[in-house]
């Protein structure tokens, strides 16, 4: 059994942002490009309104892809390495609040440089206000990092009752 003095948590957070950021990513890519059809990757700057218009926003959405597939992968890399450490607990609440922190980091990232910085696409963009869509998928984000952080820290308090 360990101690309080012997758990290090910091490699099972690290793993698990950075699979939720690339899990985050896909999320995005899957559900709000491919699917709900709501954006692409530079939508805003060239509507997929033509078909060479299309073909160059599924590029640039390929390679936004290729950057969450990465994350993903080198997340499952520390996940990996993670395993084999007995002084990193093996904790559901630590793990699934990174998950989701990574998630909403990932979100709060796209928000910043692609939908303000930017201005590459919009959450939605062929609707009145654009800028209320952007606000709101803002605001997801922030209450992911909120409720990713306070499972962590639940998952840390358990470990201290060990």
């Amino acid at each position: 059994m360990h101690t309080e003095r012997t758990h290090r948590t910091g490699p099972l957070i690290s793993a698990g942002t950075l699979l939720g950021l690339g899990m985050g990513g896909f999320l995005d890519g899957i559900l709000l490009h491919q699917v709900l059809q709501w954006h692409q990757m530079i939508s805003a700057r060239l509507p997929p309104d033509t078909l060479e218009n299309s073909k160059v926003n599924m590029f640039w959405d390929g390679i936004f892809h290729i950057g969450t597939w990465t994350l993903t992968a080198l997340g499952l890399g520390l996940l990996w390495r993670v395993g084999n450490r007995p002084e990193v607990p093996r904790s559901g609440a630590i793990f699934a609040g990174s998950l989701i922190f990574g998630w909403g980091l990932f979100n709060l990232l796209d928000s910043i440089f692609d939908h303000y910085l930017f201005r590459l696409h919009n959450i939605r963009e062929n609707v009145s206000n654009p800028m209320l869509w952007n606000h709101a998928f803002t605001a997801l984000s922030i209450a992911l990092l909120a409720a990713g952080w306070l499972m962590i820290r639940s998952g840390r308090a358990a470990l201290r009752t060990v």
